[in-house]
C-alpha cells in the first residue's frame, strides 16, 4: 500500500490474487500482485459466468469423437468423447481454458453429465458398435453424483454399459483418493470400461494398478512423441505390463507412420492420434460447425484487409 490499494478489502482481494497466482505457479514461488493477475480474475468470472449460460441454455457446446484404433488392423474400436465450446462473440474457446474453469467453479458436473447424455446417445446410433470413451474430473469423483449420471446416460441412451469407458487421470485419484476409487468399483460392477488415462506422467504410480484393476492404460503422448531411448523404454515396459496385467495399453499422440511402427514394435494393442483422425463433430453437428468455422475464418479475412492506421 498506496500502490496496490488503500482499502483494507482492495489490500487483502489483491493479496489472494497474488497467492493464488504463486500456488498456480509451482511450489517455493512468492509473488507481489501485479494488474494483470487482477485482469485474469475478472475474466474467469466473465467466462464462467458465460460458461453457465451456455450449460443453462445448452447453446454452443459440442461433443467432438476421436478414433481410437486397433495398432494392427487400423479398425476403430472406440472413439473418445472432446467437449468444444463456441462463443457466440470469442469464437472456439480452448477447453485449456474453459474447463479449469468449470472445475473451480463447481459446473464441472453439470458439463460431464452433458458430454455424457450426448456422447452415449450418439454412441448408440453407431452401426459397427464401437465403444464411446468419456473423460471424468476429479472433480465429479467422490461425491455420490457420477454413479447415479452415468446410469441416467446409459437408460436414457440405451447404450450397453460394456461399451461406455470412462477415462481418469492418476491427478483426479489422487484429489478424490479413496472415494474416487469406490465410484469407480461401482461403474465397473455394472459393466463399465474403466481407463487410467495419461499414464506415466503426474502423480504417476504402479501403486494404483494394483488397488483397482483398470481395463485399459493410456500411454502420454509426451512417450509417442520424445523418440529417445529412454521414452521408447517406457512404452516397451507398460506394454509388457498391460500384456502381464491382462489391460489394453494405447499410445496416444500417434503422428506420424515413424511412431506408428515403433509403437506396434514395442506391443501397444491400441493407438491414438492425428495419423487417424483429428477430433470432429457427429453428422447431425456437422452442418452447424462449418457454418461456425467459415464464419471465423470470413471475419479473420476481413480484419486482415481493415487498413491500419498510424
Amino acid at each position: 500500500a498506496p500502490p496496490h490499494g488503500e482499502e483494507t478489502g482492495v489490500l487483502l482481494s489483491r493479496a489472494d490474487m497474488a497467492l493464488y497466482a504463486a500456488k498456480a505457479a509451482g511450489k517455493g514461488q512468492a509473488l507481489v500482485f501485479a494488474p494483470e493477475m487482477e485482469a485474469r480474475v475478472q475474466e474467469r468470472v466473465r467466462l464462467e459466468a458465460e460458461l453457465r449460460l451456455a450449460l443453462d441454455a445448452k447453446h454452443g457446446l459440442f461433443v467432438f469423437y476421436q478414433p481410437i484404433v486397433d495398432a494392427e488392423t487400423g479398425d476403430v474400436t472406440a472413439r473418445e468423447a472432446l467437449v468444444r465450446w463456441h462463443h457466440a462473440q470469442s469464437g472456439w474457446i480452448s477447453p485449456a481454458e474453459f474447463i479449469p474453469v468449470s472445475e473451480q467453479s463447481g459446473l464441472i458436473e453439470q458439463l460431464g453429465a452433458f458430454v455424457l447424455m450426448t456422447a452415449c446417445r450418439e454412441a448408440a446410433g453407431w452401426p459397427h458398435g464401437e465403444r464411446i470413451a468419456v473423460n471424468i474430473s476429479a472433480g465429479q469423483l467422490g461425491n455420490g453424483t457420477l454413479v447415479p449420471t452415468v446410469l441416467a446416460a446409459l437408460i436414457s441412451s440405451g447404450l450397453s454399459p460394456d461399451r461406455l469407458e470412462i477415462e481418469v487421470t492418476e491427478t483426479a485419484l489422487v484429489s478424490a483418493q479413496g472415494a474416487a476409487i469406490d465410484d469407480l468399483r461401482r461403474l465397473r460392477d455394472i459393466g463399465v470400461r474403466i481407463a487410467l488415462d495419461d499414464f506415466g506422467t503426474g502423480y504417476s504410480s504402479l501403486s494404483h494398478l494394483q488397488i483397482f484393476p483398470f481395463d485399459k492404460i493410456k500411454i502420454d503422448a509426451s512417450f509417442v512423441k520424445n523418440a529417445r531411448p529412454e521414452s521408447v523404454a517406457v512404452i516397451r515396459a507398460l506394454a509388457d505390463l498391460g500384456k502381464r496385467l491382462g489391460v489394453t495399453t494405447v499410445a496416444e499422440g500417434v503422428e506420424t507412420q515413424v511412431q506408428l511402427d515403433r509403437i506396434r514394435a514395442e506391443g501397444c494393442q491400441e493407438v491414438q492420434g492425428y495419423l487417424f483422425g483429428t477430433p470432429a463433430p457427429c453428422e447431425a453437428d456437422r452442418a452447424i460447425v462449418t457454418t461456425l468455422n467459415q464464419e471465423k475464418e470470413q471475419m479473420e479475412s476481413f480484419s486482415m484487409q481493415i487498413p491500419k492506421l498510424g
